[in-house]
């Protein structure tokens, strides 16, 4: 398997970047749940990106060297993503648009940056060691879905961190969590939004193989891995609110 490990993080987190533009800019080209072959391809296409996300932050808390700061960081870009999802959202009306929940739906109410925030926390809450005890753990974390619940993919990108964190380096464990985790929400989406996109959410299976290859490093060129730590920190927000801007004034 040594031989098929080609792809460095930077690499890796590239292609989902890419992955998530072209399904954001899909859902703006085509609204509501097309059943078309073009979109619904394009869409596919976009799973791959929440898995790989999943998988770097439960990396990044195995190797960052401050974890409070970590933890902030991603706190802090959920704050500003939530304005920039939301302005992005065929849901938008206005400025009340920004206050979750405002206009009755609890789903998808803010950025998936919620929820992989708290899924760093959640994994932070499993490693504690000033949490002894089994069953105050399972309660935060229980929280901590419900916390995490009414936003892009859900309490389930935060599990599948979760799952990714407690079995590094049990490439198949991870990915059978995973799957079992978004098949949840997949069911979720089936018979809360949309029975076609529910079964499309399935396609995250097609981000195994590129996480397969993962080799263990960042990247060689250390200029090059501090501009990756923040582009997609900066890109997500960014490119959501040029599509919201797209979308207002045309």
């Amino acid at each position: 398997m040594e031989k098929y490990k080609k792809l460095n993080a930077n690499t890796i987190k590239l292609i989902a970047i890419i992955a998530m533009t072209i399904d954001h800019i899909t859902w703006m080209i085509f609204p509501g749940y097309p059943t078309d072959f073009i979109p619904v391809l394009l869409h596919i296409t976009g799973r791959i990106t929440c898995p790989v996300m999943c998988y770097f932050i439960a990396e990044g808390y195995h190797y960052t060297r401050n974890v409070q700061k970590y933890t902030r960081r991603l706190f802090l870009f959920a704050f500003i993503s939530h304005f920039a999802y939301v302005f992005a959202s065929a849901n938008f009306v206005d400025w009340k648009s920004f206050i979750p929940c405002y206009y009755g739906s609890v789903l998808n109410q803010t950025s998936v940056m919620w929820p992989l925030a708290w899924g760093l926390v959640m994994l932070r809450v499993a490693n504690s060691q000033k949490i002894q005890k089994n069953s105050i753990k399972t309660i935060l974390i229980i929280l901590i879905c419900l916390v995490s619940f009414p936003s892009d993919w859900s309490c389930v990108a935060s599990l599948c961190i979760l799952a990714f964190g407690t079995n590094r380096g049990k490439t198949s464990t991870q990915m059978l969590w995973m799957i079992f985790y978004v098949a949840i929400y997949a069911v979720v989406y089936f018979f809360a939004i949309d029975k076609v996109y529910g079964l499309l959410q399935m396609a995250v299976v097609f981000a195994i193989p590129i996480i397969m290859m993962y080799n263990g490093q960042r990247g060689k060129n250390q200029k090059w891995n501090s501009i990756m730590k923040w582009l997609f920190y900066i890109y997500y927000p960014l490119h959501l609110f040029i599509i919201g801007w797209i979308q207002y004034v045309r």
